[in-house]
């Protein structure tokens, strides 16, 4: 799991954009284990090409994470690590160095 820190903003966080192309899409959330999964999930904001993006601040470690869109749960494409989860299927996950 992933290494947390105290603070939610520490000087050891790094900034990570997530972005997910769905342009019919009325909403679409960043949702992980530093968000707490759907608890605090976070809101994207959709650009002009519909692309959904939103920058967060993580700490170094592993982070999983998934995306919700019209309240369903989606993989990101563009990423190519990923770890079974409890449900059936699978996380994605960034490293952070």
């Amino acid at each position: 799991m992933a290494k947390r820190t105290n603070s939610k903003n520490s000087s050891d966080d790094r900034r990570q954009t997530f972005a997910f192309t769905a342009p019919d899409a009325l909403s679409v959330l960043l949702a992980g284990d530093f968000t707490q999964w759907q608890a605090q999930a976070i809101p994207m904001t959709k650009d002009t090409e519909g692309v959904w993006k939103t920058t967060v601040a993580l700490p170094p470690g592993t982070h999983h994470y998934r995306f919700i869109v019209d309240g369903e749960w989606r993989d990101d494409p563009e990423c190519t690590l990923r770890v079974a989860n409890p449900y059936g299927t699978q996380d994605t996950v960034r490293q952070i160095a």
